[in-house]
Parts: C-alpha cells; sequence; structure tokens
C-alpha cells in the first residue's frame, strides 16, 4: 500500500468542500430522492479519490465531477434496473401460515385427547377393551367377539354403552380442564 502525502488529502478535501453542495443538488434535481442524492454524493467522491491521479489533468474540477456523478447516476439507474428484473423473476413467496391457529388448535387437540383418555381410564374394563379393539385397533365385531370370548351382540351392546359413557365423561372431563 503506497503512502500519499498530506497535500492529496488536503486538496481533496478542498475539493470535496467546494462541491458537494453542488453535486448533492445535482443529485436530487436527478433523482428526485434526497437520501438517494446522499448516496450518489458519496459514491461521486469516492469514485473521484480513486481518480484522483487524473484530477491533476483537468482543467475544470467542477464539470469532471459533475461528469462522474451522472455515470454514478447512470450505474445506479442500471444497478436498480437489472435487481427490479432479478427480483420479478423470483417466485412470489410463501405466505407463512398464522402459527396462532395452528398453536390454538394444538392446545384443543390436547385438551381433548387428555380428557378423553381420562375419561376412557373411567370406563369399565369390559367396555374399554370393546371399545380400544373396535375403534383403534380397527377390528370388526366379530373378531371383537373372539378376541374377549363373547358373542357380537355383547360387543354391540358394550360398544354403544361405550361410546354412551365416553362422550359424557368426555365433556365432563374437559369442563374440568
Amino acid at each position: 500500500m503506497r503512502t500519499l502525502p498530506n497535500v492529496d488529502h488536503q486538496l481533496f478535501a478542498d475539493l470535496y468542500d467546494a462541491h458537494a453542495r453542488a453535486v448533492y443538488a445535482y443529485a436530487v434535481r436527478m433523482t428526485a430522492d434526497r437520501a438517494g442524492a446522499e448516496d450518489i454524493v458519496s459514491l461521486t467522491f469516492l469514485e473521484a479519490w480513486r481518480l484522483r491521479d487524473t484530477l491533476g489533468t483537468v482543467t475544470g474540477q467542477r464539470a469532471w465531477l459533475f461528469g462522474v456523478a451522472t455515470n454514478v447516476i447512470r450505474n445506479s439507474r442500471r444497478a436498480a434496473r437489472r435487481h427490479r428484473s432479478a427480483m420479478a423473476r423470483l417466485p412470489p413467496p410463501d405466505t407463512a401460515p398464522d402459527v396462532a391457529d395452528a398453536v390454538v388448535s394444538r392446545i384443543a387437540d390436547t385438551t381433548q385427547a387428555r380428557a378423553a383418555l381420562a375419561a376412557l381410564g373411567r370406563l369399565r374394563r369390559t367396555d374399554r377393551e370393546v371399545l380400544l379393539l373396535c375403534v383403534w385397533s380397527g377390528l370388526s365385531h366379530d373378531e371383537v367377539a373372539q378376541a374377549c370370548g363373547v358373542t357380537v351382540g355383547t360387543v354391540r351392546s358394550r360398544l354403544s354403552r361405550a361410546r354412551a359413557r365416553l362422550r359424557k365423561l368426555t365433556l365432563t372431563e374437559e369442563e374440568d380442564l
């Protein structure tokens, strides 16, 4: 890295002090955006600093700076166009699902499951067996009758009684939770 004499720094500071306001006003008129104009001024003087070795050969520093500013504005507009074009090619973002609904649903499901399990525990053992075998295990009435060693009619009556009692107990359990 080469070290620059302080003269370069002072000359450039003088250049900035003399012309920064004029470059800003020009950038505001060209962009109609005050914040964007500040960026243009920054980029203009950054580019001018980069090209400071050629500044000594320039006869009109102000005109040269306006030329640099014009190029910076053009480049910024070109970059903005490319950015908009690239963004337009992107697929639209997926809408984020409302997690509040899912949380409420889970809480309700959890509450109902707790109530059902508590109510299930309060059924008679024989009714609970028939209900679990038919509903959760998916066995037919004939298969449940065979598994429990009872008739199909007994399975049907126990299942009906278990469902009615479970419905009633679940409502009671939900109220308690």
